[in-house]
């Protein structure tokens, strides 16, 4: 909430990295150009964006210098959400402008990739090396048959071979999914049996935690459920021969073949993404060539300012729209670090120390990750030289106040500080960093550029200062196209625009200040609302995880059929601790003096741990129903949670209150 005396901000940027940032120069470009504001900073720039939505984004095609093989003969034709159409008549190939870099001679030697695993040792790969194998590659895809629109699937880990063949299969028109190898094959099937992929790509194995993980058998599995497959490729990352009916991935990639893009529609389907899928079938979310290449030049080049000079670093996984976001810093010439293994190990410093390693500039990470290391004590700033490091940048859930000065004490002062908030949903963010902004504490410093960010009270009318519904009243190009297997569109009316018609509802709860800055509060489909006042389970996360003895927590908010409402707080606890009265009363206390006594919970009940998904989010609305009296079966997904034995904990307490 705001206030009438205005907070002091963590960190503001110097006048000379404001005029040196690239988001100043388009603005300046623009005024020009375009008509955009010359002044009033990034406040007037996002006004004009989202008032003169298709001349923005005619500007940002200019300004990053897409290439059109076929060129538009409008920007906008139709902003009706669902159905936006961008671009019209366009034709181009998002994999060209990912290569564009390695065009350069003066580039072909310098790094594209620069790939780490357990050990940390830093490999290379160039750009002109890069180049090379997604043209070998797309070669052997169109020799084996796959034409614009068939689907190529990725079963691997986040590796340069990961790159390269979606770089092909994009090269190609073809339509690309992937999944990390540490997901069960039921989990895989769940996603790639609904697109029907003519071709897998996948690994024997792959290593975390300094184990090797065999995955030949659930390799067999997915071979032997997805009968639309033609051509299966092997990499060999633990070292073994490719198995018969399978092809070697270095045969395909040996060629010195220059690389052809398919001039594509604007809005030809680049990958499809998927939900976490926690209470059913994942969606199959499918969004275009053009819409992800404008959505993500703009993103990565003008918020994450990120250009030929820098390296890009984000801990991720295949399984995770963030690997596909990462990716994209290759279309602002940018250096990507790709790291394949656990973020812990050999300690919870690997991830600060795979930044020193590979020179990071812009530093991507979970929050989780953060709260982790200043629990474990960790101290970047003295244990590792983080003198490349510009911006640290956060998501997967909020960032907690408190990591916020964690990372401004323990990494550098003058650090710029991202916590960005988006979705699978645009494989994108709505709201995040700005260079030109300053930083406050538990707060993302403004909307994205195009994205008209509103908070929505329940009838519908936008509120400042107040909790509301996430909703964009615009379209962006990185919105879905569709649903795979949504032949009337019903189930993508049904996920965003049931509750606003018309308008994007996302599912988040948020905070617009009076600055313009934004406040997450957590998901709204898992809210607690005690006595009409609604609460973001963040919101006590990020109280109650300050306690040492708590290492993780779990709240849950139940209407009970007499009219009540119960609400359990479940914490797993740091080893050695013990949930006694006194640790009950501090958790209690700690709530009512950071929040109020209305976020107090009725009950304190210990678990062994939190379920997740497979990417990593606590699952509060499967617990939730599972505590209503759902059948384990119906309530979740168990090919969607990393540890479905937990769930029987949640299962065994609603039958016991019964």
């Amino acid at each position: 909430m705001t206030s009438a005396t205005q907070p002091e901000p963590l960190w503001s940027p110097s006048p000379d990295r404001i005029a040196a940032a690239r988001i100043t120069a388009f603005q300046a470009w623009a005024a020009e150009r375009f008509g955009a504001p010359a002044d009033g900073g990034y406040p007037a720039l996002h006004s004009w964006s989202v008032d003169a939505l298709d001349t923005f984004w005619q500007a940002i095609a200019e300004w990053f210098d897409v290439r059109f093989t076929t060129p538009y003969t409008s920007v906008l034709a139709d902003r009706s959400m669902p159905g936006a159409r961008w671009f019209t008549g366009s034709t181009l190939n998002y994999a060209e402008h990912a290569l564009r870099a390695g065009e350069d001679p003066a580039r072909a030697d310098e790094p594209a990739l620069i790939s780490v695993d357990e050990t940390h040792e830093p490999t290379p790969v160039t750009w002109a090396e890069l180049r090379r194998q997604v043209g070998s590659l797309a070669a052997e895809l169109r020799a084996a048959g796959v034409r614009p629109g068939d689907r190529v699937s990725g079963y691997l880990p986040n590796i340069p071979e990961a790159v390269v063949a979606f770089l092909a299969t994009a090269s190609v028109g073809g339509v690309w999914t992937s999944c990390a190898p540490d997901f069960g094959a039921r989990s895989v099937l769940d996603r790639f049996q609904q697109v029907e992929p003519v071709v897998l790509f996948t690994v024997d194995g792959y290593r975390y935690g300094g184990k090797e993980h065999d995955r030949r058998e659930t390799v067999a599995e997915l071979r032997a459920e997805l009968p639309s497959l033609r051509a299966v490729v092997h990499i060999p990352l633990l070292g073994t021969p490719a198995p018969e009916g399978t092809r070697a991935w270095a045969d395909l990639t040996a060629a010195d073949t220059e690389a052809v893009f398919e001039a594509v529609p604007f809005d030809h389907p680049l990958w499809v993404l998927y939900s976490s899928g926690t209470t059913g079938l994942p969606k199959a979310i499918v969004q275009s060539q053009g819409g992800i290449l404008l959505e993500h030049l703009k993103q990565i080049g003008l918020h994450c300012e990120l250009g030929p000079e820098d390296r890009f670093f984000w801990y991720t996984s295949t399984g995770w729209m963030m690997w596909n976001f990462l990716v994209s810093g290759l279309l602002t010439g940018t250096t990507v670090v790709l790291y394949d293994g656990s973020p812990g190990f050999p300690d919870t410093g690997a991830q600060w120390r795979i930044a020193e390693r590979t020179r990071a500039t812009l530093y991507g990470t979970s929050a989780a990750y953060v709260m982790a290391c200043r629990k474990a004590e960790v101290h970047p700033s003295r244990d590792f030289d983080l003198s490349s490091v510009k911006a640290v940048a956060t998501t997967g859930s909020p960032l907690p106040p408190d990591g916020f000065r964690w990372l401004h004490d323990e990494v550098a002062e003058d650090l710029w500080i991202v916590s960005v908030s988006g979705g699978t949903d645009v494989c994108s963010c709505f709201a995040g960093g700005v260079a030109t902004l300053p930083v406050y504490i538990g707060e993302l410093q403004a909307p994205g550029l195009g994205t008209d960010l509103q908070a929505w009270d329940p009838a519908g009318k936008p509120v400042i200062g107040e909790v509301g519904e996430l909703v964009v009243t615009n379209p962006m190009p990185s919105m879905p196209i569709h649903f795979w297997n949504d032949p009337d569109g019903s189930r993508y009316h049904e996920s965003y625009f049931e509750m606003f018609p018309g308008a994007w509802r996302h599912g988040d709860w948020i905070t617009l200040t009076d600055r313009g800055s934004v406040i997450i509060h957590g998901r709204s489909d898992s809210t607690l609302n005690r006595q009409g006042v609604r609460m973001g389970s963040a919101d006590i996360y990020e109280a109650v995880e300050r306690l040492p003895e708590i290492k993780e927590s779990l709240v849950i908010g139940l209407e009970e059929p007499n009219g009540g409402y119960w609400m359990p707080l479940f914490v797993h606890l740091a080893p050695g601790a013990t949930l006694d009265d006194d640790l009950r009363d501090r958790i209690k206390a700690t709530i009512r003096a950071e929040l109020s006594p209305r976020h107090v919970p009725d009950e304190i009940i210990e678990v062994p741990a939190v379920p997740h998904t497979l990417t990593g989010k606590r699952i509060e609305v499967p617990v939730k129903r599972l505590l209503q009296g759902t059948p384990l079966a119906k309530a979740v997904n168990l090919g969607s949670v990393d540890r479905p034995e937990l769930l029987d904990f949640y299962a065994e307490l609603a039958r016991s209150r019964k």
